[in-house]
């Protein structure tokens, strides 16, 4: 007779690591609760949770690796798929050169832990330049303003408001209700942003949609989408026409003051209101309550980076915190000090580079050695030495993620080999030559070691494994050191061989600059407790990080063992001030004004002049939904249609579409058909469409989604629109044209 058990691991459908009690009966998860134990979510969580259960148990998900063939599908053994793709990859590298073989990455790596330590290696093993960023439809604007002001890889250089002891937070283009904090780990958002009002302070919410955390804020401004950059703009102008700056904690440590003053001089909230949407009275007013705040907090998040102006728009948000005083200050925006510092493991160097090189086509600019996921259709479409031939795909639906997915799936069609490693045979995987299933998330152990880096509070978990996988089903990161050895030419060596190698490589690396000087490498490696994987890189992370205890050196510090013993997470307290030790910049100073923000001034000034588009579309989040493989779990699609298209009602009025009806939605590269709701949450010219639905593809196996089909809003994103001072495709602020449409 088997005994129930419970496992307690942080939820892994978003960013908020919401801490989980699963229970398990055999190979069965008969439950899913929030951990009321964990010191970070004390038992909050959302209805995504839960869909860890029913993702195990899905009949669609892919438990072997499948391969094309004549006759359609079949399954083969592991190392049959590891032999056969690594032969089909070096035929094509060596025909056609290194960057012949592409590789793009979803997010969901971030809570794989080894796929997120072991992609590097299987990327080196692929010396391509034909890496592709998916942080450019998310995050990449974030990554470069902050990388070139702070000197910092991210994710250690993004400051997060600090927004339990804030007064006043100032939201931007993102509804943290629903996403739960992203780039702002966050258990518990109701909560926490309930608690700012109940606190006496104030929150106030920027966006063209009244969101569901516009009506839980004290003020709600509609801006017309892509003139953030304006916004933000004119309320650092107002900072220093009306005196209201002061460096705080950054005295002394900045910069380009002056330039950042000259060139926010042409940006007076006069000017810019109409554009906007705000009222100039209004903007410098809600200036001068940001200031005079005794602290504050501006967030932006996804509305600000995924639009034509987004580097310039997190700029703003930044300068706005810098130039207030409310940088690395309790209550303002503050630099998480993570226990298992991921930092120490990535090049060493002063400063952050963007463009060492740029994409063979359309020139977009290199970010850490990955270039934007706008070039990928025309890497793959347009011959010539370079063309991508084949594409790795990990843990990733570009076909419903990715601008100008028609385009996208022209350009997969083409390719001479896609392999892909994903547990569902989905619209993007559909089209490749080989599948290779990961296990679920209740399948392995984690430590959210980049999450811990831009969380609101300073924690330790680490998430048990709740249900082993099936026997000789191989981990992530077994899957992308085999095909990495085999690509070196390794084929023959022991798994633990490798592995070894891979951790020497990550030791060195973490004790180039360790605080505890007379610690080597060999000492490392041989006091490690963990015999193989990922779980050795944390726990050398641990020890060597902040609370450690370097190897025996601070015996009251961190170790795996000390973190494991408390199985629902170690509270390390708030952020504190660190500034200092951040700054990573050549000039050792935050840079208030990079080169590149204030050349790209000229592309938003041009944008400001012309005539703005009559109707624009842009994405939503919904509480039950991330990527698009939680559209085939029933608990997170059950209820009314979610897919519909958001229209003002004066809007549909004059263009005669009508509630329950249906309209076609039209961009330059596409055309959708899609059902209308009528709804003043969202500003007049401005249509909404959410993001990662259309499961009505042929090939696919995703029984409960095709149910739920809806529309793929990236038929309609365009893949010539970005900005382009990162390379990031704009998938919020996409000129439309909206009409009536038959249901049929």
């Amino acid at each position: 007779m088997s005994v129930e058990r419970t496992a307690y691991r942080s939820c892994p459908f978003c960013e908020a690591t919401c801490g989980t009690a699963i229970t398990v009966d055999g190979d069965r998860i008969t439950g899913v609760r929030g951990d009321r134990d964990d010191p970070f979510s004390r038992g909050f969580i959302c209805p995504k949770a839960y869909g860890l259960k029913e993702l195990h148990a899905d009949p669609d998900r892919l438990r072997n690796p499948m391969k094309r063939t004549p006759e359609g599908w079949r399954e083969i053994e592991w190392k049959t798929a590891y032999d056969e793709i690594a032969a089909r990859l070096q035929e094509i590298r060596q025909a056609h050169g290194n960057d012949s073989v592409g590789m793009y990455t979803g997010n969901p790596v971030v809570h794989d832990l080894g796929a997120l330590l072991y992609r590097p290696v299987f990327q080196r093993a692929l010396d391509s330049r034909s890496m592709f960023n998916s942080s450019a439809i998310d995050t990449l604007p974030k990554i470069v303003q902050t990388g070139l002001m702070f000197g910092r890889q991210f994710p250690t250089g993004v400051p997060v408001p600090d927004i339990d002891r804030t007064d006043f937070l100032l939201v931007v283009g993102a509804n943290p209700m629903v996403s739960h904090g992203s780039l702002m780990t966050m258990p518990d958002a109701p909560g926490r942003l309930k608690a700012i009002g109940a606190r006496g302070g104030k929150l106030v919410v920027i966006d063209p949609r009244r969101s569901e955390t516009a009506k839980l804020a004290d003020e709600h401004f509609f801006l017309r989408p892509g003139t953030d950059a304006l916004l933000l703009l004119a309320m650092v102008h107002t900072l220093f026409d009306e005196s209201l700056f002061d460096l705080g904690a950054a005295t002394g440590l900045v910069t380009g003051f002056r330039e950042v003053e000259s060139a926010a001089r042409d940006y007076a909230p006069e000017r810019v209101a109409e554009r906007c949407g705000i009222d100039a009275d209004a903007i410098r007013r809600l200036t001068r309550e940001f200031a005079s705040s005794p602290s504050a907090a501006c967030y932006g998040r996804l509305g600000t980076c995924v639009q034509e102006f987004g580097t310039l728009a997190s700029w703003g948000c930044d300068l706005l915190n810098i130039l207030t005083g409310n940088l690395d200050r309790p209550g303002g925006v503050m630099f998480t000090t993570p226990a298992a510092p991921v930092d120490a493991a990535l090049p060493k160097g002063v400063g952050f580079e963007i463009g060492r090189w740029f994409s063979r086509v359309g020139k977009h600019p290199e970010v850490g050695g990955l270039i934007p996921s706008s070039a990928m259709a025309e890497e793959i479409l347009t011959p010539g030495d370079g063309q991508v031939r084949a594409m790795f795909l990990l843990m990733t639906n570009p076909l419903r993620s990715a601008a100008n997915s028609t385009q996208l799936e022209a350009a997969f069609a083409k390719l001479d080999l896609l392999v892909a490693v994903d547990f569902y045979l989905n619209e993007t995987t559909s089209h490749a030559d080989y599948i290779l299933p990961t296990p679920t998330a209740a399948e392995h152990e984690h430590y959210d070691v980049g999450l811990y880096c831009l969380s609101v509070r300073n924690v330790a978990k680490w998430s048990q494994t709740a249900v082993e996988p099936a026997p000789g089903a191989p981990h992530t990161w077994e899957i992308l050191a085999n095909l990495g050895a085999r690509m070196m030419g390794l084929a023959d060596v022991p798994l633990q061989y490798i592995d070894d190698l891979v951790l020497r490589q990550y030791v060195e690396a973490a004790l180039e600059d360790c605080r505890w000087e007379d610690l080597h490498s060999e000492e490392a490696i041989g006091k490690l407790e963990s015999q193989i994987g990922p779980e050795r890189i944390v726990e050398l992370l641990l020890r060597i990080g902040p609370y450690g205890d370097g190897f025996g050196r601070n015996p009251d510090g961190l170790t795996l063992a000390k973190v494991k013993a408390e199985p629902h997470g170690i509270d390390l307290g708030p952020l504190r001030p660190r500034l200092r030790e951040v700054i990573n910049t050549a000039s050792g100073r935050v840079e208030l004004a990079p080169a590149l923000m204030l050349g790209d001034l000229e592309r938003l000034e041009r944008r400001l002049s012309s005539d703005p588009a009559p109707m624009l579309l842009i994405g939503r989040r919904d509480l039950r939904s991330t990527n698009s493989f939680t559209h085939n779990l029933p608990a997170l699609v059950k209820g009314p249609q979610r897919c519909t298209l958001h229209i003002h009602s004066g809007d549909a009025d004059r263009i005669g579409v009508t509630a329950g009806g249906n309209a076609r939605v039209t961009s330059r590269v596409g055309s959708v058909v899609v059902p209308v709701e009528i709804t003043d949450d969202l500003m007049p010219g401005v249509v909404s469409l959410p993001h990662g639905w259309g499961h009505d593809a042929d090939g696919s196996r995703l029984q409960t989604a095709g149910k739920h089909a809806g529309v793929n809003a990236n038929i309609l994103t365009d893949d010539r629109a970005y900005d382009t001072a990162s390379g990031t495709a704009v998938l919020f602020g996409t000129p439309v044209d909206v009409t009536p449409a038959s249901s049929g």
